[in-house]
């Protein structure tokens, strides 16, 4: 996956698209300082993780912008997390999230909120970066409530 952001930087040099260039500059960059802070080589799922965070970023500052009205901030960030996006696996709609949720709290038989840290970390093993935490996380609260 590190390699694949390598070699997408440097097509995007040659064709000289501005916006990729510099948010993979930006992704190399932060997959650098993972690298470093963890000490070793980043696997796939490691490389994924900081991609989902840079994604995060870019959605959290939206919702700023937003509240300001800087509309053409939305849509430069908006492309961004398009091309952030195209480093992950398609995500798993909410349906499947749903199943794979009901099925982990029946096998590890949680039946209240002291359970939860259990369940969600039962349901990210299972869904690995193909699942939205922060939707995994309130959907397992309210079935444990």
């Amino acid at each position: 996956m590190f390699n694949k952001v390598q070699e997408d930087l440097k097509i995007a040099m040659k064709e000289k698209d501005v916006l990729k260039l510099s948010v993979v500059r930006m992704l190399k960059s932060a997959l650098q300082l993972e690298k470093i802070s963890k000490n070793h080589e980043l696997s796939d799922e490691e490389v994924m993780q900081v991609v989902k965070k840079q994604v995060k970023q870019r959605l959290d500052t939206i919702e700023e912008y937003k509240k300001f009205n800087k509309e053409d901030k939305i849509s430069e960030l908006e492309n961004e997390i398009s091309i952030l996006k195209s480093y992950l696996p398609e995500e798993l709609s909410t349906d499947e999230m749903d199943k794979i949720i009901d099925e982990t709290i029946t096998e590890n038989n949680a039946s209240s909120i002291k359970d939860m840290g259990i369940v969600i970390k039962a349901v990210q093993a299972k869904v690995g970066a193909r699942g939205d935490m922060s939707y995994i996380s309130k959907k397992v609260k309210e079935r444990l409530s």
